[in-house]
C-alpha cells in the first residue's frame, strides 16, 4: 500500500505593502538620489523635496517644510548674490512672475561654490511643479552618498511619518516625473514597484511589477551581466554597475544602476532599491573630450617632426632641382636625379598632410555659400559612384553661410563622401546634409565649441560601419584600414585638422553593420557683398612687383639659407644672410636700402621673424617683407599680417609672396 501524498500547499502572494508604508520606501529612494528634486504646488508652496535639494542650492534645514513659499528661497539666494547687482525686491519679484507660468525648462547655473547644477523643471499637470537640481561637476557621488547617508535616512523617515503621509497615486505622479528608472524588488527578487520610465523603455506593465521579469525585458546576457551585483546588494552591499542596454525601440544605452539594499529594524535585507540613469550623452562627451586631448597632443608632436622635415626637404629639393637645371643634357638625370627629387617631392606633399593635421596649413578664408559648395561637391563625385549607388543630397531652402578655406572644405567633403562610398560598396545610400544647428552648453562642450548657432553639415551611409577600436583610431595620422599602397592614412587626419583650425568641430558615430554618420560644426557667418571679392582680387593684381636690390635672409640653418639664396639670385636680388634675429636686426639698423626681408619664423636665440618682422616693417628699414616656416606654433595665417611661405617652396611661389609683401 502506497504512503498517501503529501498535500500541496498553496502559498498567497505576500500582500502588497499599504500606501503610508509605500510612500515611506519610495521617499527614502528619493532621499537616496544625488540628484535634488523639490515640488512647488499651483500656489508656489513647497509640497515635497529631498535633502539635495537643501545641500546643492546651499540653504539652511529650516527653511524646507510643508508649506515653504517658493519667494523665501529666491528672496534668500537674491539677498546673498546668487543673482548678481541689482535690487533684491525687484530680482524676486522678476522670477516669482516668471514660475508662475510654470514653464519647462532646463538651465545651467554656476553657484558662487563653484559648482555647476544643471536645472530642469517640468510641470506636473493638475499639482503643480517638479525641478531636479544635478550637481554635473560631481557626477559620481551618489553612490558614496547613498552609502554613508543609508542609516541616517530611516531615522529621518521615521521621525517625518505624520507630515509625509500623501496619497500613492501622487508619490507615482513624483517618481514618473523623474528622469531615471526608480525601481523597488523584495528579498526574492520580485519587482514591487515600476516607475514610467521603465514602460517608455521596455513597454512593461508597470501596473502589475510583480509580473515583470528583468531577464526579459534585458535579455539574457545583460542579465547575466547584472545577476552577480544583485546577489551582493541583497546580501546588504551596495552596489554600482555601468553596462550598455538595448530599449524597446532598438536604441542601445549606457546606463549607471545604483543598487541599495534596504534592511529591516532588526537588520535583515529585505528588499532593494534600484535607481538607473542614462549615461550615454556623459561618456559620449568624456570619449570626444579625451580624444581632443590626445589628437592636440598628436598635433605638436606633428608639428614639431614637420617643421624638421621641411628644412630638409628644403635643402634636398632645392639642390635636387639646381642640379638638374644645371646639367639637363645628363644622361644621369633621369636615371638618379629626377626619381630622387618626385620622391622628395612627395615627402613634402605628406609634410603638408601633417602640417593640416596639426593646424598649421596657411588657410583662405572668406564667407562661402555651403549649399553651393555641397552641390558642387555632389557634382564633382557622381562620377566616381558607381550607378547602383544613391547619393542624397539636402541643403534646405535657407541659405547657409560659414567662414572658412572653401577649396579645402570641398576636399574635405570629397574625402568624406568617398571614404563612404568605399564602406558601402556597389549598392547603398549616402546622404550628405547641410542645415543651421543650435547648440546648447552641454552639447557644445565636449566638442570645445561655444554653444549657440552654428552650421551642420552631415555626410552618412549605411555600409558596414566601424568598430569601437577603428573609431578611437579614425583621426590618427596614417592609421587606415585600406589595403596598402590605397590610402596614406592621412585623409581623415587632414580633415579633423583643417576642420578644428576653421574654429569647427567633427565626430563621428558608427557601429558594426550600421553605417556611419560624420556631422561637421562650422561657425556661421553673414554673406559678403557679390563685388567685394572682385574688388579685392583686382587691388591684389594691380600691385607692383617687388624692386630689384638687397634681399635680408634670415635663418638659422645654413643649407636652407644656401638654397633659397639661390632663389633669390634668380629673382635678381643681391643677398645678405644673417643667422639669427639679434644679427637680422643689426643689420636692419645698419644697412640703408633693403629692398626685401625674408625671415624664418622659429630661430633659436629668442628673437623670432615675426619680431625681425615687425621692426622691419615699423621702421621702415624694407620695402617687402616675406616670413616662411615649417612649422610655428599657432595659427600663422591668423597671428601675423604678413605673407607666409610654407617651407619648402619654390622660385614661383616666393615671387609671389614677395609682390603680396610690397607695402
Amino acid at each position: 500500500m502506497q504512503p498517501p501524498r503529501e498535500a500541496a500547499v498553496i502559498r498567497a502572494p505576500a500582500p502588497a505593502p499599504a500606501p503610508l508604508e509605500r510612500y515611506l520606501t519610495l521617499q527614502t529612494g528619493l532621499d537616496l538620489l544625488d540628484q535634488g528634486l523639490s515640488i512647488f504646488d499651483g500656489d508656489l508652496r513647497l509640497v515635497a523635496w529631498n535633502r539635495a535639494y537643501v545641500r546643492l542650492l546651499g540653504f539652511t534645514d529650516d527653511m524646507a517644510y510643508l508649506g515653504a513659499p517658493f519667494e523665501s528661497f529666491i528672496g534668500y539666494n537674491a539677498r546673498r548674490g546668487e543673482y548678481g547687482p541689482g535690487d533684491p525686491e525687484r530680482l524676486v519679484a522678476e522670477r516669482v512672475a516668471a514660475a508662475r507660468h510654470f514653464a519647462p525648462h532646463e538651465i545651467e547655473r554656476v553657484r558662487p561654490d563653484g559648482r555647476v547644477l544643471r536645472i530642469r523643471g517640468e510641470p506636473v499637470p493638475g499639482h503643480g511643479f517638479v525641478t531636479l537640481y544635478s550637481d554635473i561637476t560631481e557626477q559620481r557621488r551618489a553612490e558614496q552618498i547613498i552609502r554613508s547617508h543609508n542609516a541616517e535616512l530611516e531615522d529621518r523617515v521615521a521621525s517625518r511619518t505624520t507630515e509625509l503621509q500623501r496619497s500613492e497615486e501622487r508619490v507615482r505622479l513624483i517618481m514618473d516625473s523623474i528622469p531615471a528608472l526608480v525601481a523597488y524588488f523584495d528579498h526574492r527578487r520580485v519587482y514591487r514597484y515600476l516607475n514610467r520610465g521603465y514602460h517608455d523603455w521596455f513597454r512593461v506593465d508597470t501596473t502589475r511589477p510583480e509580473s515583470v521579469s528583468a531577464r526579459v525585458f534585458l535579455g539574457d546576457a545583460v542579465y547575466a551581466r547584472i545577476k552577480p551585483q544583485v546577489l551582493r546588494a541583497l546580501a546588504g552591499e551596495t552596489q554600482s554597475l555601468e553596462y550598455e542596454l538595448q530599449t524597446c525601440d532598438g536604441r542601445r544605452l549606457w546606463v549607471r544602476t545604483s543598487l541599495v539594499p534596504q534592511r529591516s529594524a532588526e537588520g535583515a535585507v529585505v528588499g532593494c532599491f534600484e535607481l538607473t540613469f542614462d549615461m550615454t550623452q556623459e561618456r559620449r562627451s568624456q570619449a570626444l573630450l579625451a580624444r581632443a586631448q590626445k589628437l592636440e597632443s598628436l598635433g605638436r608632436l606633428t608639428g614639431g617632426l614637420a617643421h624638421d622635415f621641411n628644412n630638409i626637404l628644403t635643402v634636398v629639393i632645392g639642390n635636387l632641382a639646381a642640379l638638374a637645371e644645371a646639367r639637363p643634357a645628363d644622361p644621369a638625370l633621369g636615371e638618379y636625379v629626377q626619381p630622387a627629387l618626385d620622391a622628395a617631392r612627395r615627402g613634402a606633399h605628406l609634410v603638408r598632410g601633417l602640417l593640416s593635421f596639426a593646424r598649421r596649413q596657411p588657410l583662405q578664408a572668406a564667407a562661402v555659400h555651403v549649399g553651393a559648395l555641397v552641390d558642387t561637391v555632389a557634382r564633382l563625385v557622381r562620377r566616381s559612384l558607381p550607378e547602383t549607388l544613391r547619393l542624397d543630397i539636402d541643403v534646405g531652402e535657407v541659405p547657409l553661410w560659414t567662414w572658412i578655406d572653401a577649396t579645402l572644405l570641398e576636399q574635405a567633403l570629397l574625402n568624406l563622401v568617398l571614404n563612404a562610398r568605399d564602406a558601402t560598396g556597389s549598392e547603398g545610400r549616402i546622404a550628405l546634409r547641410a542645415r543651421r544647428a543650435h547648440l546648447d552648453a552641454a552639447e557644445a562642450t565636449p566638442l570645445q565649441l561655444s554653444a549657440g548657432d552654428c552650421v551642420c553639415i552631415e555626410v552618412e551611409d549605411d555600409g558596414a560601419g566601424m568598430d569601437a577600436d577603428t573609431l578611437a583610431h579614425l583621426f590618427d595620422p596614417f592609421f587606415t584600414t585600406k589595403h596598402p599602397g590605397r590610402g596614406t592614412g592621412l585623409g581623415m587626419a587632414v580633415v579633423y585638422g583643417f576642420i578644428k583650425q576653421s574654429g569647427g568641430a567633427i565626430d563621428v558615430q558608427s557601429a558594426p553593420g550600421r553605417g556611419t554618420t560624420v556631422t561637421v560644426w562650422l561657425p556661421t557667418a553673414e554673406p559678403s557683398p557679390a563685388d567685394a571679392d572682385s574688388e579685392a582680387d583686382s587691388e591684389v593684381a594691380g600691385r607692383p612687383a617687388a624692386s630689384m636690390g638687397l634681399a635680408l635672409l634670415v635663418d638659422d640653418d645654413a643649407q636652407v639659407r644656401r638654397v633659397i639664396r639661390r632663389s633669390l639670385l634668380e629673382l635678381g636680388y643681391s643677398v645678405l644672410e644673417a643667422d639669427d634675429g639679434a644679427a637680422a636686426l643689426s643689420l636692419l639698423e645698419h644697412t640703408p636700402d633693403i629692398a626685401l626681408l625674408l625671415s624664418d619664423v622659429v630661430m633659436a636665440g629668442g628673437i623670432d621673424g615675426r619680431a625681425v618682422a615687425r621692426a622691419a616693417r615699423e621702421g621702415g628699414r624694407a620695402r617687402a617683407v616675406v616670413l616662411m616656416s615649417g612649422y610655428a606654433p599657432g595659427d600663422l595665417s591668423l597671428q601675423t599680417d604678413f605673407p607666409m611661405l610654407t617651407k619648402p617652396f619654390g622660385t614661383a611661389q616666393l615671387a609671389q609672396a614677395i609682390q603680396e609683401g610690397v607695402r
